[in-house]
């Protein structure tokens, strides 16, 4: 690449080359005729062509239409925000450029400085802001620019508090903000500049002062910081590296960010990213998606829109597996613009990142990487973000979103492409220990841990009140889109998260994070094509001595809830029926018909229960009747009780409703069975309870299992080799059984994925094999039928065979 020979520059030629690239991302950043997109065919090769691409990406580019409603809405938004984050920018101050950022020890300060700089920077850059083109902002952004390089950022500056400020945080708005003033900089600036990042990122083979390679969204934000810097330096050797970084490091033994990690190993045992069945883990064995690795996706899909059409762009086989993050990763874990807090990490202790704000990454990625996957995967990437983005009635994403994505957006919404639907689906994550079940008219999530996967992250002073987010936590998404927004995290109950079995009262701060579990048993089996899974978890509690065994059996609109072996050497031991917050404060609810008072402070024992029903979000049947308490309470907190580094002391007052079962002080041996019927009315909650459709087969130390009572099906969680029923299991193994006609399915798993096989008998005679997944096999008995399944290596996947009476 050379800038002094680049000729002239036009949107035409920043998107050549794209169209015919399979691994090419590029970003339809304003509105072209179909045959203007298909002359594009040239390729970009020059320093000036690449960055005008970044250019366009972070300002969507010239030629956009000002007179039209939704442009200009963004454009004045880009403007507030600049407004916004040049107040108190005063690089003649000797404490810090910003007067509220003058700290030398938390390196947060350094980057939001930069980041702010860089919000100002798109102003100044984009045509119709109050900022545009400005001389005078110009002059205080570089002057600004120069402060940081002086006082904080660079060869001169020694490292403090967090390294990814340093490595990437600083880097990534740095760069942009370069890239916005470059003809504005002049050469010993610009070399200052990329001097400081490459100080700091000098390889996209980075290694972390642990020693331990960058990995995973790591990786990935790395990668980018040096694929810009190298943009700015004309440095086309260092292109080459970012582009062979996301397939492997030779000779580091690291992961490539782009194959699936079934195999790898990290420090700790567990490979960092995404796994063939959807997982995600980052930090080793924390559930991320909707954190870092909604980041990773986010940041490839710019480095691929970077890249593509030249000669570094990537053309890694692996690449093709984006198509599955999306579909398996990302897709079962969104819910109408939210995504599952479960996979979230420490984030949902952040408040900037509540009210959709992760979802909307993920859709502004998945817009980048639809052009560099033409045919059938292009079509279906359209119809999931149409789907994403009509059914988010939340939040609205064309007013939210920048300039690039919102041109893009609309693109997709006028295309003819129809829109996915709402997604109805039980999707298991077998290698993060989390299951997402989809109806119509909602969605719940299942958040367990393991042996294998950490119950939560609370570093950096964040997310300190949650210890409970992987005891059998369940998260109910319903018609109220805005639930888990509008300050859920700070104000809920952290000792009483709905679905958990908790020892009661509060532990400090953080106390247990970052903790496996001495049980191996958490997951479970799905039917295919069905929204039919059993799935459970053995609940071995930090910090005390609880255990306990929980199974949920998704059965449709109905989820049995079974547990067993509850016990405890001291403390009063709880199970969670529901913690709401309530979006109408005296929102009704009906104790076997009969309204409970809805003033707040109203606490009651309520005897001999044998259903609720919650206005505005569903039903509970208890076939047994059951003493239950209940609370109403209007809930302050403020956010920096959860989060030091980010919250605020403002606080917030929001409405709950909390319903538990108290097991007693040091119970031995107990348990709970109750069925959910989300989103159903109080009619058919109160049918329900007369007349059950699931009944409990099993609940035992060795065995869960219940049958549906319209079809037979059977659903069983044995702990321990045991009989439920006609079907007997060897060892600990998750079961479904459907009878359809004159067939049987049966789905099975090993949850603790330790064993080698799983052995059943179904006492169901006549029965032979019509189709069976590789490694299943069936034998007549006595009195049945013995399948044979080889479950080594397959980490708790489900393996299904069809059987039919002769």
């Amino acid at each position: 690449m050379n800038p002094s020979s680049t000729p002239g520059t036009t949107r035409r030629t920043v998107l050549a080359g794209a169209a015919a690239l399979g691994a090419a991302v590029a970003v339809p950043l304003a509105p072209v005729a179909p045959a203007a997109h298909a002359a594009a065919t040239g390729a970009v090769e020059t320093a000036a062509g690449l960055r005008t691409r970044w250019h366009t990406l972070l300002t969507g580019g010239p030629g956009l239409d000002l007179t039209d409603s939704r442009i200009a809405a963004a454009v004045a938004r880009i403007g507030r925000a600049a407004t916004t984050a040049a107040k108190g920018l005063d690089p003649t101050r000797t404490d810090g450029l910003f007067p509220d950022l003058t700290s030398t020890a938390l390196s947060n300060h350094v980057t939001t400085s930069f980041k702010r700089l860089a919000t100002v920077a798109t102003a100044w850059a984009v045509p119709g802001t109050p900022q545009h083109a400005d001389p005078a902002l110009r002059d205080l952004l570089l002057a600004g620019v120069d402060w940081m390089l002086t006082h904080r950022y660079g060869p001169a500056h020694t490292r403090f508090d967090n390294d990814w400020d340093w490595e990437i945080g600083c880097a990534l708005a740095l760069g942009d903000a370069t890239v916005l003033l470059y003809d504005a900089l002049g050469d010993e600036r610009l070399d200052r500049i990329t001097t400081a990042v490459r100080h700091y990122t000098p390889d996209p083979n980075l290694w972390r002062a642990d020693r331990q390679i960058a990995t995973g969204a790591n990786r990935v934000w790395i990668c980018t910081v040096v694929a810009v810097n190298a943009v700015l330096r004309d440095d086309g050797d260092d292109l080459a590296r970012v582009r062979d970084a996301l397939s492997d490091v030779e000779g580091a033994g690291a992961n490539s960010v782009l194959a699936f990690n079934d195999t790898g190993t990290g420090a700790e045992g567990t490979g960092e990213g995404f796994y063939s069945d959807g997982s995600f883990l980052q930090h080793y064995k924390h559930p991320y998606n909707g954190g870092y690795g909604k980041e990773l996706l986010n940041n490839l899909s710019r480095l691929l829109h970077l890249l593509a059409g030249t000669q570094w762009r990537v053309t890694d086989p692996d690449l093709d597996n984006v198509r599955r993050w999306v579909d398996d990763g990302f897709d079962p874990l969104l819910v109408r613009g939210d995504v599952m807090a479960s996979v979230c990490g420490r984030e949902i202790a952040r408040p900037s990142k509540q009210g959709h704000v992760s979802a909307q990454t993920v859709v502004e990625a998945v817009l980048r990487l639809i052009p560099g996957f033409p045919g059938e995967t292009g079509d279906r990437f359209t119809s999931l973000v149409k789907q994403w983005i009509t059914e988010d009635t939340y939040r609205d994403f064309l007013a939210v979103t920048d300039l690039a994505s919102l041109v893009a957006a609309r693109e997709v919404l006028a295309s003819p492409v129809p829109a996915r639907g709402p997604l109805v689906a039980h999707k298991q994550h077998p290698r993060m220990d989390k299951a997402a079940h989809h109806r119509p008219s909602f969605a719940l999530g299942v958040s367990a841990y393991s042996s294998r996967i950490y119950n939560y992250e609370s570093i950096q002073n964040e997310n300190l009140h949650a210890w409970h987010l992987s005891d059998g936590m369940v998260l109910l998404y319903t018609d109220d889109l805005g639930h888990y927004s509008e300050d859920y995290w700070p104000t809920v109950d952290p000792a009483r998260l709905p679905g958990t079995t908790v020892v009661a009262g509060r532990q400090a701060d953080a106390a247990g994070q970052r903790t496996t579990s001495p049980a191996h048993w958490a997951g479970g089996t799905a039917l295919p094509g069905t929204t039919l899974g059993a799935y459970g978890m053995e609940l071995r509690a930090y910090g005390s001595s609880l255990r306990a065994f929980k199974s949920w059996f998704c059965l449709d609109d109905v989820v049995a809830c079974v547990g067993s072996g509850i016990s405890a050497d001291a403390g009063t031991v709880e199970t969670v029926v529901e913690n709401r917050k309530l979006r109408d404060p005296r929102a009704a609810l009906l104790v076997d018909g009969t309204a409970a008072p809805a003033d707040p402070g109203w606490s009651a024992r309520l005897d001999r229960v044998r259903w609720l029903h919650v206005a505005g979000t569903g039903g509970y049947v208890f076939p047994e009747p059951v003493t239950l308490r209940g609370l109403r309470e209007e809930r302050t907190a403020t956010w920096r009780e959860i989060n030091l580094k980010y919250g605020t002391d403002t606080p917030v007052t929001r409405p709950y409703l909390t319903l538990w079962q108290d097991h007693g002080t040091a119970p031995d041996g107990a348990g709970y069975f109750w069925l959910q019927a989300p989103a159903a009315s109080a009619e058919r909650t109160r049918r329900w309870s007369a007349a059950p459709p699931v009944e409990a087969v099993a609940r035992s130390a060795a065995v869960h299992a219940v049958r549906r009572r319209a079809d037979g099906l059977l659903a069983a969680n044995f702990w321990a080799a045991g009989t439920a029923r006609e079907l007997s299991s060897d060892g600990p193994a998750s079961v479904l059984v459907r009878p359809e006609g004159k067939t049987v399915t049966v789905s099975l798993s090993d949850p603790t994925q330790l064993r080698s096989s799983v052995v059943l008998d179904l006492a169901r005679r006549g029965l032979g094999v019509v189709s069976a997944d590789p490694g299943v096999r069936v034998a007549p008995t006595g009195t049945g039928v013995r399948i044979t399944a080889d479950t080594a290596g397959l980490h708790g996947a489900t393996r299904t065979l069809t059987l039919k009476w002769s």
